[in-house]
């Protein structure tokens, strides 16, 4: 199941606790990285372009529910 990003409208909610504000996210991401060497060899990324991504799965902290997330509006925002 696809979870969708909240946005600055929604934010996500746990369907079976209410929980607003903890979750586990497990993400797959598709990058280009700019990779520097210092002379000693020691790697330092100084630019990251996400190709693309997707949210694999959910956890509620609180319940741990898997996939139990829905957007919902936030408070204030414009409808």
């Amino acid at each position: 199941m696809t979870v969708p990003l909240p946005t600055a409208e929604t934010r996500w909610r746990c369907t079976l606790c209410g929980n607003l504000t903890r979750f586990d996210v497990t993400r797959s991401s598709k990058v280009v990285e700019y990779v520097h060497l210092d002379l000693a060899g020691e790697p330092k990324v100084e630019e990251r372009n996400v190709v693309s991504e997707t949210i694999d799965s959910v956890r509620c902290r609180w319940c741990n529910a898997v996939d139990q997330v829905e957007l919902v509006d936030r408070p204030g925002a414009r409808s």
